[in-house]
């Protein structure tokens, strides 16, 4: 089973997504989306992005918001 995660390219306005296998460090390139391409996700992941780099970080807000950005993905996945 793999996880996805996200990260915003702030010089080209893209969501880089990438996968890892759980347990593994090895990660994999998947595709970059353009903020016009989907932008709830791209919005999506700067939250997330913002949470993570909190003084006030909280693992379990940052996994909900996290699990927002895997629905929206996967949302966008099923559209295209």
């Amino acid at each position: 089973m793999s996880s996805l995660l996200f990260s915003i390219d702030t010089d080209t306005d893209e969501v880089i997504v990438s996968e890892s296998p759980k347990g593994s460090n090895k990660i994999t390139f998947m595709e970059r989306l353009g903020k016009d391409d989907n932008e709830v996700l791209y919005s999506s992941v700067a939250t997330l992005t913002t949470i993570a780099r909190s003084p006030q970080f909280d693992p379990a807000i940052f996994k909900s918001m996290d699990k927002i950005c895997q629905l929206v993905y996967q949302k966008h996945k099923e559209t295209k």
